[in-house]
């Protein structure tokens, strides 16, 4: 990317925000797990439980889109500041390999962050990186004045 993006968050603030703003995702229990951001980037941790497993031991596709939405949703929020009413427009999978029972990483990094859109990807491997399971594009529309 060509264009340098603001770090207007830092990883504390960012993590804050999310948890004010979307307890539900704890709901039953705290599996995504915001570890790091940048300038125009996320990474976020799903924990392994049993509720993102479907029949054949596999993470579920739900699961892995969730993850992927919601990294993706903090990138933009560590560049932009706290815009709860950014929101999702677009979002594209492909799913590449299956994942064993484990827990996932999403890497999310914004391609353009513009007035109005933010468009970004979001690479999904396991725990400790190795082969892409998953590969996800998504944009969000930013409300005016953020």
């Amino acid at each position: 990317m060509s264009e340098t993006l603001p770090q207007t968050l830092s990883l504390e603030e960012t993590v804050a925000f999310l948890e004010s703003a979307f307890p539900q995702m704890d709901a039953g229990g705290r599996t995504y797990h915001l570890v790091e951001v940048g300038p125009g980037l996320a990474r976020m941790r799903m924990d392994h439980h049993e509720r993102h497993l479907r029949p054949g031991g596999t993470v579920s596709g739900p699961s892995m889109m969730a993850l992927a939405d919601y990294a993706l949703y903090a990138a933009i929020l560590a560049s932009l500041g706290p815009v709860a009413l950014a929101v999702t427009t677009s979002l594209n999978f492909n799913f590449l390999r299956k994942p064993g029972p484990t827990g996932l990483l999403g890497s999310a990094r914004l391609l353009k962050l513009g007035r109005r859109l933010a468009v970004g990807e979001v690479h999904i491997t396991g725990p400790d990186g190795g082969p892409l399971v998953c590969h996800a594009t998504g944009t969000y529309a930013i409300p005016p004045g953020a």
